[in-house]
């Protein structure tokens, strides 16, 4: 009983962080959820991975419906940018693999503490206007080279791609930070069911409890902070979503160092 309950807080935990991360600032669950598993229920990592990608995908799935609701998510350049983002990732996964000891350690955790640094600071206010005064040809190619770009290096150094795509959404490709969040959730939920369904494929069915209250957890708490940064506006939104980047990325470092 003792153990059960253990569980269940562990993947509530787990499941509010990833489901905030994602729907406040499209990060990605597995950034949470695997560190959160291996740790605390010492669940292999290839296994804690599998329940974090497929817990990405409901939640990444429901925050981009309720962006798509509030207008902000960019269909079009979305689905270029994932087309791209899925190609490269294998063809960065595959140079990975011919360099002996590639590895760059904690630096997609550094980064999103150093992205949540940077939206508190010097907020996103790009308006839709700014966005749409864009011309669809420079969108296109921008989105392609951006796809290729996040796609490579989250394939090379296996993880940080929401907060790869909501830094090249926001600082590259000028978006507004609510349809960048957006778009980015969109592009993640097919990109987790590409891996979660690898690693079932490959590893076979993870523990299922675990993997059902995961998805559940994740994907309550990321309707719920996505309804709310919807309606939140653009300097709260900024703020908000600095702050729980800054939070995670702390949480996620004390996981990794101070319970191991």
């Amino acid at each position: 009983m003792e153990v059960l309950i253990i569980k269940i807080l562990v993947c509530f935990l787990a499941g509010a962080g990833a489901g905030i991360g994602t729907g406040f600032a499209g990060l990605s669950a597995a950034a949470v959820i695997s560190p959160m598993l291996i740790t605390f229920l010492d669940m292999p990592a290839y296994e804690a991975v599998g329940i974090a990608l497929a817990s990405d995908v409901l939640a990444s799935a429901v925050s981009a419906y309720t962006y798509k609701k509030n207008k902000n998510l960019d269909v079009k350049n979305g689905l270029i940018m994932m087309v791209c983002v899925l190609l490269f990732t294998m063809v960065g996964s595959y140079i990975a693999s011919l360099v002996p000891n590639a590895t760059m350690g904690n630096f997609s955790v550094f980064m999103t503490m150093l992205l949540g640094v940077k939206f508190i600071v010097k907020p996103v206010m790009t308006t839709k206007e700014v966005m749409e005064a864009v011309s669809p040809k420079k969108r296109l190619i921008q989105s392609v080279i951006c796809g290729c770009m996040i796609g490579f290096i989250c394939g090379f150094i296996g993880a940080g791609g929401g907060m790869m795509m909501l830094l090249v959404l926001t600082s590259v490709l000028g978006y507004e930070l609510k349809c960048a969040v957006g778009t980015s959730v969109f592009i993640m939920a097919f990109t987790a069911f590409t891996g979660a369904a690898s690693h079932f494929a490959i590893g076979g069915v993870p523990d299922v409890f675990s993997l059902i209250a995961c998805i559940l957890f994740t994907f309550l708490w990321a309707r719920i902070a996505a309804k709310l940064a919807n309606k939140a506006d653009t300097k709260t939104l900024n703020r908000v979503t600095g702050v729980v980047l800054i939070v995670i990325g702390i949480i996620i470092i004390g996981v990794n160092f101070l319970f191991k």
